[in-house]
């Protein structure tokens, strides 16, 4: 009842003031069926400047008064919830029908709104997330949409170390534990970020299952932790594990997870784990998921720690000579251990 599903319903709306101009705004604007008569936003920078082609509003009475708009819609993020409401409350006082973002304002989850609508004659409507097609795929799907944590950009300043894998099962948590409290020993204030519900364990500082989130949240989480080390831990050095791979084969799913993480902490290097010989796993080889990481995010692989508990023949020296990196197995401290693997971190990140 309250949901856009085709290009037919945008043209009935139109023309929209659209409030958001940003990347949501744009796209709206440039949608099939949509007539744009102006922008607004809550940014100053943004208020005056153009946009779309449009000189971006700060009042929404004004451009409702000022343009031939029949309908408000408001393309606003995640987090701006209240926002989001105050401008729907707004634009149905002035006669408008509104059309929103299942993101910023579910109709669902408002309805006093659809009240509000009702009394004033005016038509809400809401961008769908169409989970009835996956429903009708799959034969069940979320009541609605999953995405629920405000996205943010958090550049650290501190050393990051990312954990990765060429497949799960492949010694990831092992490898950033034992990182993170060698680092400790030393006397650095050393972070470990465990994304695993597995985590649990000591010196994990803080763990979660980043698979129980949202693909589109992760990053926003681990940048938030991130930022939480630094600012309210005083992190020297924080380390944070990985979840299976980009490049596993055989379990392709939690692909995007793995790519959700490396992108939230944005690191400033990588060590990568991988098991030979997988008795249930299907890693394609370090040389595969080494070049997946360095495409993905701007970022260098810098050692590997090799987990031969299926393959104790593996010659460590062999993998070194193949790929110009040094090689350890954590599970015996062959050819340095941990304390080689934690000095090739310190050394390439620096003081």
């Amino acid at each position: 009842m309250y949901s856009i599903k085709s290009s037919k319903d945008f043209e009935d709306l139109s023309p929209f003031i659209i409030i958001g101009a940003g990347g949501g705004g744009e796209k709206l604007s440039n949608f099939p069926g949509v007539e744009t008569a102006g922008f607004l936003d809550d940014s100053k920078d943004k208020q005056g400047t153009e946009f779309c082609g449009h000189i971006v509003g700060s009042n929404l009475k004004d451009l409702v008064e000022e343009t031939n708009s029949k309908s408000v819609a408001i393309m606003l993020p995640i987090g701006a919830e209240g926002a989001a409401l105050k401008y729907a409350v707004q634009a149905i006082d002035l006669g408008q029908n509104v059309l929103v973002s299942f993101r910023s304002l579910p109709i669902e989850d408002n309805p006093s709104l659809i009240k509000f609508a009702n009394q004033k004659g005016v038509q809400l409507k809401q961008i769908s997330s169409r989970l009835d097609n996956v429903k009708k795929i799959m034969g069940t799907a979320p009541e609605k949409c999953t995405e629920v944590l405000p996205k943010i950009t958090y550049y650290h300043k501190k050393p990051v170390i990312f954990v990765g894998g060429t497949s799960q099962e492949c010694g990831k948590r092992t490898t950033t534990r034992k990182l993170g409290q060698a680092a400790k020993q030393m006397g650095l204030n050393a972070k470990i970020i465990s994304t695993d519900e597995m985590g649990l364990e000591e010196p994990t500082d803080i763990n979660f299952r980043a698979g129980s989130l949202s693909v589109m949240d992760v990053p926003a989480v681990i940048m938030g932790t991130i930022k939480y080390m630094e600012e309210e831990e005083n992190a020297d050095i924080i380390f944070v594990e990985g979840q299976s791979s980009l490049t596993e084969t055989g379990n392709p799913h939690p692909k995007g997870l793995s790519a959700s993480i490396l992108f939230g902490a944005m690191p400033d290097a990588v060590v990568l784990g991988h098991r030979p010989n997988h008795p249930f796993r299907e890693p394609v080889g370090i040389k595969t998921e080494l070049n997946a990481i360095e495409a993905v995010e701007p970022t260098k692989v810098i050692a590997l720690s090799i987990n031969r508990r299926n393959a104790p023949e593996e010659s460590l020296e062999d993998i070194e000579d193949e790929f110009g990196l040094p090689t350890v197995d954590l599970h015996t401290d062959s050819n340095g251990g941990i304390e080689r693997l934690l000095k090739t971190v310190l050394d390439y990140v620096g003081e």
